[in-house]
């Protein structure tokens, strides 16, 4: 049996339960001008434990469908995201699910 497809993404959210979206990102070269484009793809990963956080440096592995978008699984966090990150991301997180307040000055 052939290995199984192993990438290194940041994870970029966590909302969801023993879920993850990790993006990746890889230099292509422009087929005409040379130059080099970033470009980066995301993926869905399984987060068993919900231990992957917003920031991580993480190794995926490609395996079976566990839902409609979602064959990958987290299968180590190689790198936590360092506390300015990570809080930097909880507080946008935060604001944005807290609603404005309805209403102006009267």
């Amino acid at each position: 049996m052939a290995d199984k497809t192993r990438i290194q993404g940041v994870v970029t959210s966590d909302r969801m339960e023993k879920s993850v979206v990790v993006s990746v990102e890889r230099q292509v070269r422009h087929p005409l001008y040379g130059k080099i484009q970033r470009r980066t793809s995301t993926f869905l990963a399984h987060n068993e434990g919900n231990e992957a956080k917003i920031g991580d440096l993480v190794e995926i592995v490609e395996g079976r469908p566990m839902s409609r978008r979602k064959r990958w699984a987290v299968v180590r966090i190689v790198k936590r995201a360092t506390g300015v990150e990570a809080s930097e991301a909880e507080a946008e997180a935060a604001a944005a699910a807290k609603p404005e307040p309805a209403g102006g000055a009267s």
